[in-house]
């Protein structure tokens, strides 16, 4: 029979492919259930109970806690295609936000002892302290394949120390949850209550996260599920920040007095989410108050213009997917995550396509012709991920700049 000890040992070299007689012998603690009916057996980790969600895939191979950490995952179990997870550990820096809404994690191997400088917890012990399940040791490659033939699917994760599952239950489970499709988790991800950010600009190596002390510029972001990263980087450029809940009215936006306006990333179907977000958009873009929108707050910019937007196959989950700008004819390298996309054909004709991916030529970033509105699917903001597309924030700032000396020439 195979040891518990062995079967780490082989599936650390990655060399194995176990028969379903050999896992019956090492009796696994964890088990994926697919919609499908397929069974993964393998080795729970982190937090032990059964969670439900839809199952995606990330290739990168850096930053596994700003992914896990990142709220656009709400209602997903991510299955990280890269096998090395854990090695750096965790830290109180790299979170992008203050609560995990991921469902679950999903490892090739065993999560090995971190070896970095910066590491101040063990990401099993991080996992169970934020109650996430995990499970390692199934073929992660073979799960992708599945994923990438059929679409995400939605899935139920066990870990149980005793070895108890009930894998008619999970299929239930499984078959009984309703989806991401029609399903608004901005509102449930998003803060309660308005809170200023507090100033700090993106990490240094040497001196860490140090405070924007130039606060030029005022601006409102809405949050529907935002990153950290990508307020650090707004106040890389000396701005300051408001940050709202997804609800929060168009007349309280303004009541800030705002220089410019953010619609954050988030997680959930942009439709669902749409039919609170939309009406309260339309004013802010009738104030030609400059509006800069990410990812969700991409989608959401070009349902409240008329357009639509669909569930993707698999959707893109990465740091490596090459967009195309479609105004200077460069190539970006970007890091992406998101499960919907807005459909071309339905753009009106005041909505200039600026951006489509290389992979699939879907919509990567729109503007509004003559007015200072645009947004891109992607992450600039990046954590993990390239940095070609930073200038996107200062492409806002410069909205920004023009409407104050318009303003300022106009008074005198």
């Amino acid at each position: 029979p195979i040891t518990h000890e062995l079967y780490l040992l082989e599936v650390k070299t990655n060399s194995v492919n176990l028969r379903k007689d050999n896992l019956k012998e090492i009796h696994p603690t964890g088990s994926l259930v697919l919609e499908n009916g397929s069974v993964f057996k393998g080795f729970g980790f982190g937090f032990e109970g059964i969670t439900t969600g839809e199952v995606c895939f990330n290739t990168s191979i850096t930053g596994y806690q700003e992914i896990i950490t990142d709220p656009s995952y709400a209602g997903q179990i991510i299955n990280f295609t890269f096998p090395h997870i854990g090695n750096v550990g965790t830290n109180i820096e790299d979170n992008e936000s203050n609560k995990i809404w991921a469902r679950g994690v999903i490892f090739n191997t065993e999560i090995t002892n971190p070896s970095n400088y910066r590491s101040m917890k063990h990401l099993d012990f991080w996992l169970k302290k934020n109650k996430i399940v995990g499970i390692t040791g199934i073929d992660t490659r073979k799960l992708t394949n599945y994923i990438r033939e059929n679409g995400a699917p939605k899935g139920t994760l066990q870990f149980s120390i005793k070895r108890k599952h009930d894998i008619g239950n999970l299929k239930k489970l499984t078959k009984n949850w309703s989806g991401l499709l029609g399903l608004d988790l901005a509102s449930q991800v998003s803060c309660k209550k308005p809170y200023k950010w507090n100033s700090l600009k993106t990490w240094d190596k040497k001196e860490g996260y140090k405070k924007n002390k130039k606060k030029k510029y005022k601006i409102v972001a809405i949050d529907y599920g935002i990153k950290k990263n990508i307020l650090r980087c707004l106040s890389d450029l000396h701005c300051k920040i408001k940050v709202v809940p997804a609800k929060t009215s168009s007349q309280e936006i303004f009541s800030y007095n705002p220089d410019g306006i953010f619609l954050s990333n988030g997680p959930g179907d942009p439709a669902a989410t749409g039919k609170y977000a939309i009406p309260i958009i339309k004013e802010l873009i009738s104030s030609k108050i400059p509006i800069f929108g990410i990812c969700l707050g991409h989608q959401l910019l070009a349902l409240t213009l008329g357009a639509k937007t669909s569930k993707m196959h698999l959707g893109h989950r990465g740091a490596n997917h090459p967009v195309k700008n479609l105004v200077t004819k460069k190539v970006e390298i970007t890091s992406q995550n998101h499960g919907f996309k807005v459909e071309p054909d339905s753009l009106p004709k005041n909505a200039k396509i600026t951006h489509i991916s290389l992979f699939d030529r879907s919509i990567e970033g729109i503007e509004i012709k003559n007015k200072p509105i645009f947004s891109v699917q992607y992450h600039p903001e990046a954590n993990p991920g390239p940095q070609d597309s930073k200038y996107l924030f200062k492409k806002f700032i410069n909205y920004i700049l023009i409407k104050k000396n318009y303003a300022k020439k106009k008074r005198s």
